[in-house]
């Protein structure tokens, strides 16, 4: 009951600032609500789309697992940017979104990371495990970057070592707070969170070592500068942005 009142207030507050700035502006601004592993990608690309277009955006960050549940609660957003793809493919399923309309727009990288210098070993990652002490991971019932990390450990044998010692973010942000404040020693976060970080050690998770994190856009309200601004995200201009922001990339389908 709690939870649920949260929600309705976090929706409530949203709708609040959508209405001030449809006050301020003549044309409605389109509403994305994006993974909190890509809020900074996704402003780049905002600014961007908005430097050619002079269309505004508004970005609303958070759990994919959270923002899911904000869009079947009734939260304005036009378009989501998911961690995954079967977080837009359920909304889809259950009529909150355009099932056509999915695609993948980025493929996610972990990291494993330490704020100490020495901590993560080159070329192999973990140090021996009875050095760690507290081990940060998102929440894998909640945030795709979760799931990966936990079939990391368990692909590694480390899950059964190091599960007592796992610090829970609620979602990837949360995870790198607890790295990066040194409040974990070690972490598994997203590649993308290192892109301004020079302290500390990483080990760039090869990426057989999880199932792809396939982070899918969808559209939920079906308007013309919705699906303008979906083109955009699938233009090279885009795709050389979301690289540089240490993500890979999807094939392109040349048959859009």
């Amino acid at each position: 009951m709690i939870a649920r009142l949260l929600q309705t207030t976090c929706i409530a507050l949203i709708v609040l600032v959508m209405s001030c700035q449809d006050d301020s502006h003549h044309e409605k601004s389109i509403t994305i609500a994006v993974a909190s592993n890509f809020k900074e990608a996704a402003e780049a690309i905002s600014r961007a789309y908005e430097a050619e277009t002079g269309r505004s955006l508004v970005l609303v960050s958070g759990s994919t697992g959270k923002l899911s549940a904000q869009i079947q609660l009734g939260a304005p957003f036009d378009i989501f940017l998911s961690a995954d793809s079967h977080a837009p493919r359920h909304l889809a399923e259950i009529g909150y979104a355009r099932e056509d309309t999915q695609f993948t727009y980025a493929l996610g990288r972990l990291a494993l990371h330490s704020h100490s210098p020495n901590f993560v070993i080159p070329q192999k990652g973990f140090p021996a495990l009875d050095l760690i002490q507290h081990m940060a991971i998102a929440n894998p019932k909640l945030a795709p970057y979760g799931r990966a990390s936990r079939e990391t450990l368990e692909a590694l044998g480390h899950w059964e070592t190091l599960k007592g010692k796992i610090v829970r973010g609620e979602n990837i942000a949360q995870t790198w707070h607890f790295v990066s404040s040194g409040n974990a020693e070690l972490g598994l976060v997203a590649a993308s969170q290192l892109l301004n970080t020079e302290n500390g050690s990483t080990w760039l998770v090869p990426s057989n070592l999880h199932a792809p994190i396939e982070q899918d856009a969808i559209l939920i309200h079906d308007t013309l500068e919705a699906r303008q601004f979906l083109s955009f995200l699938k233009s090279q201009a885009s795709r050389d942005l979301i690289k540089s922001y240490r993500y890979d990339l999807p094939a392109v389908n040349h048959a859009e």
